[in-house]
């Protein structure tokens, strides 16, 4: 029993051991970090983005998504309305051209049916 004892006091006083260097070289770490001549190179990660500036990466993502299903469907509708009037692509793009040129239509410009 007396044995026990002595080893488990010697155990203790590893880990408080072990402790003391573990805190003093975390001490020593700070110091260096909050040194501005220090030279210590620490690898850090991407900068810390602000809430704001994810929503904002975030809704410019669902408009570039939104705007790629608007094209896709108005290329399926434009595709649909060509095959029902029997045209050919370049019948609709000389249509579009002379809308343009005449500046009955501007290029930002959506169409509205019946203008």
């Amino acid at each position: 029993m007396k044995y026990q004892k002595v080893q488990k006091q010697l155990d203790e006083r590893e880990k408080l051991r072990k402790f003391r260097e573990l805190d003093d070289a975390f001490a020593q770490a700070l110091r260096q970090l909050e040194d501005p001549n220090s030279d210590f190179n620490i690898p850090t990660g991407p900068p810390v983005r602000s809430i704001a500036a994810l929503e904002a990466d975030d809704q410019a993502a669902d408009e570039a998504a939104h705007s790629n299903e608007q094209e896709r469907l108005f290329d399926q509708r434009l595709k649909a309305l060509i095959g029902e009037y029997d045209l050919s692509e370049r019948d609709v793009s000389e249509v579009v051209h002379a809308l343009l040129e005449s500046k009955q239509w501007k290029l930002d410009d959506v169409p509205v049916a019946g203008r």
